[in-house]
Order: C-alpha cells, then sequence, then structure tokens
C-alpha cells in the first residue's frame, strides 16, 4: 500500500468535471484507490462517492493505492491533480 498527503492548488477543487476525469484515469488501474479528507474517505473509482467528501482548493487529501500496479497508480493521479488547472 502507498499513502501520499496532497494538496489540493485548482482553485475549484475536485468538481464534477475533473472528479470524473479522475475517475476514468482510477478506472484504468487494478489496483484499490481510496481518497480521504479529515475523518472522510472513500472508493475514488466512484464519482458520487467521492464528490460527497467535498474536495476544495487547498484541501489536504489523503490518497491511496494497493495492489499489482498501485505504483503506477499513484504516479499518474498525482500528476493529474498537480496539473489540474479548471
Amino acid at each position: 500500500m502507498i499513502s501520499k498527503e496532497i494538496t489540493i492548488q485548482n482553485p475549484t477543487g475536485l468538481h464534477t468535471r475533473p472528479a470524473n476525469d479522475f475517475i476514468s484515469l482510477a478506472n484504468t488501474f487494478k489496483c484499490n484507490i481510496t481518497i480521504g479528507k479529515n475523518d472522510k474517505s472513500a472508493n475514488a473509482k466512484s464519482i458520487i462517492k467521492l464528490l460527497r467528501i467535498g474536495i476544495s482548493q487547498h484541501d489536504v487529501i489523503t490518497l491511496q493505492t494497493d495492489g499489482e500496479d498501485e505504483e503506477q497508480a499513484m504516479q499518474a493521479l498525482t500528476q493529474f491533480l498537480a496539473e489540474l488547472k479548471e
């Protein structure tokens, strides 16, 4: 399992459109992916569960990947979040 804290820089946070793109990317990996904020966590492959967390700009989230392609998933998803500008 890999775990990483990430601060969201996108001015609009992880709203519907970028969340959908994040989910699409997450679903290309076989490993389990979890995203958490404060005391909430969700399966990062579910748009409804992800949006319930309410991720805004400057929020610190915890991204966890666990499984056979966890390293590739972590790299791709952290890069996606770092480059997100919507």
